[in-house]
């Protein structure tokens, strides 16, 4: 029997910890009993889908609906096309931890083939049923009161409808809001203007001049293929780049007996996946300012640099003065040797202003151009791409206006039931970025599976717990070539912090990440936080058939996962490099 200790409301309900318990009796379901859950996803590229994969596989008693904007999934692998467009890690390592793809072409795959293995993915785990393509969320607003997100979508027919869900998840990404460059005079252009993340394939640059705006990843894939279709190529450089791929791992096709190898005998591939991977990894270490192994890097890869240039003037240009590292690194496939080519013209310095004809630069100088590729890349802010309002009506745009500041990349103070894929201070230049999108579905996942069981009514990050996390971030940076004098989109241009990139390795993350810090979050209950301890039974006792003995075991052949795992009392065996193939062995040789 409930004693009424005297609080009460003034229609005699009991009023326990702030809240009115009406009906205050001892459910009668088992613990852990799962309520009905409602998410809504913004996206369908990497993130999206795995969400998707990982909830059809765990979860119960839930809809999930996913809202692409594209007529197809893929995210920015379905948007850009352009000539040259491949992923600048190593394919393999480009695929989820559990989901291998024998099939790679080459050790950089194109963004077709790479399209291909999400499209792929999607159909072999039946996952298209959650998607609704051509539909775009274009608002989301917290509603208090219900304790959920009302979430706006636009229909292909321009018509808007509201639904309402208790997670909202935003998949978007850091690559979808391409953007012209900030050049006075680029729509007086009378030649054909493109951008690079809105290709338009029906162009032909064949007996014309190609005029190149940037050299960022996607400029730099871009060139070598102008070079070789175009009568000529001006590319326009504002600021060098290191040119390198992941050592050990320059480009090169595989061939029919190798990728048939892959899918006759997998653990050969897994050889090769965890090799490169380890490879990726340590890469990180050449990122502390003057140690030892980014003075060698650097070194290496600027006398590597200098050979393929093969040209003293333009090397001088070319090479840049900043660490090695400071910009995001790229393989540049046969970009060097591109610039070197009879029908390449380099010009070095800012472009003043685009004129009818073509792009005048900071000499005075115009350089007329039959077509102007604009490889300038994306909005980077982080900023949501559509209004998103939190508690007290705030806005996540304005509040970002000046500085994003999330809470481990993917929360946001006072946006509660709120998560976000690959936000500030993620992972992205840390390692392979598909295996951060992995932690941060089971990151969320976990929280999900508490709200579902144990009848919580909100999460919300902690302003305290985001402020700790961003000045131990700055702590970090401070050690290292993101800080150095670049221009780099990892950077707050208002005031060169780093907002981009993890303050630490995908390891670090991934222990980061493992356990989560509940206490850094406020979190709400619907009624009383032991109501979900139901009638006292377990699920297994209610389930016919469930083993009611699990914990039984002959021997303990456990660790205690999230401790020993991850400590230097249980670390695995070193790899076994005599059992590698020749490739995986030049892998390691680069350590």
């Amino acid at each position: 029997m409930v004693t009424n200790t005297g609080n009460t409301d003034k229609n005699g309900n009991i009023v326990r910890n702030g809240y009115t318990q009406l009906n205050d009796k001892c459910r009668d379901t088992p613990i852990h009993a799962n309520r009905h859950l409602r998410v809504i996803c913004v996206g369908a590229g990497a993130s999206g889908l795995h969400l998707i994969y990982k909830m059809k596989k765990d979860f119960t008693n839930f809809t999930l609906d996913v809202y692409e904007k594209n007529p197809d999934i893929g995210g920015t692998w379905y948007e850009n096309r352009y000539p040259g467009c491949a992923c600048d890690i190593p394919a393999h390592n480009y695929v989820y931890s559990f989901e291998p793809n024998p099939h790679w072409s080459a050790n950089y795959a194109s963004s077709v083939e790479i399209f291909n293995y999400f499209s792929n993915f999607a159909d072999k785990y039946g996952l298209r049923k959650s998607i609704k393509t051509q539909h775009e969320v274009v608002g989301a607003a917290w509603i208090e009161e219900r304790a959920c997100w009302a979430v706006s979508i636009r229909r292909p027919d321009n018509s808007v409808f509201e639904q309402e869900c208790d997670w909202l998840i935003n998949g978007a990404g850091i690559l979808n809001a391409w953007r012209w460059p900030a050049i006075p005079g680029i729509d007086k252009y009378k030649g054909q203007l493109l951008h690079s993340a809105a290709w338009d394939p029906t162009v032909d640059v064949t007996d014309r001049h190609v005029g190149l705006i940037g050299n960022g990843s996607s400029g730099i894939q871009i060139l070598p293929k102008m070079q070789e279709q175009a009568r000529h190529v001006t590319t326009f450089i504002r600021e060098p780049a290191w040119i390198s791929p992941t050592p050990g791992m320059d480009y090169r096709k595989y061939t029919d007996q190798e990728r048939e190898e892959f899918i006759l005998h997998p653990e050969r591939l897994t050889k090769l996946r965890k090799a490169s991977e380890q490879a990726i990894g340590e890469v990180f270490s050449v990122i502390f300012n003057e140690s030892a192994a980014q003075k060698q890097l650097e070194a290496f890869i600027k006398d590597k640099m200098i050979e393929k240039i093969n040209n003293q003037d333009l090397a001088r240009l070319l090479i840049p003065k900043f660490a090695f590292g400071c910009r995001r690194i790229t393989p540049g496939t046969q970009y060097l040797e591109s610039l070197t080519k009879p029908n390449v013209t380099t010009v070095y310095g800012e472009i003043r202003e685009i004129t009818e004809r073509g792009c005048v630069t900071a000499d005075g100088k115009e350089h007329p151009t039959d077509v102007l590729i604009c490889a300038t890349g994306f909005d980077t802010t982080f900023r949501p791409r559509f209004p998103l309002r939190g508690r007290n009506d705030m806005n996540l745009a304005e509040e970002w206006a000046l500085e994003p500041r999330s809470y481990l990349g993917l929360a946001a103070s006072g946006y509660p039931n709120y998560f976000m894929y690959l936000g500030p201070n993620c992972p992205i230049a840390n390692g392979p970025i598909i295996f951060s999108i992995e932690l941060q579905t089971e990151y969320m996942l976990r929280f999900m599976n508490r709200w579902q069981k144990e009848d919580i009514r909100t999460f919300d990050a902690k302003r305290e717990a985001v402020d700790d996390f961003m000045h131990q971030k700055d702590l970090f940076m401070e050690r290292t070539v993101w800080t150095s004098d670049c221009l780099s989109w990892y950077k707050n241009p208002r005031d060169g912090r780093i907002t981009a990139v993890w303050p630490g390795s995908t390891l670090h993350y991934m222990e980061t990440l493992a356990t989560p810090r509940y206490d850094d979050y406020s979190v709400e209950y619907n009624g009383r936080r032991f109501a979900y301890l139901g009638n006292g039974f377990s699920q297994t006792e209610t389930t016919p058939g469930m083993d009611r003995t699990y914990y039984i075991r002959e021997r303990d052949d456990g660790s205690s996962l999230f401790r020993n795992l991850m400590s230097k009392e249980s670390m695995s065996e070193p790899m076994d490099v005599k059992s590698l193939g020749k490739q995986e062995k030049s892998l390691l040789e680069h350590k």
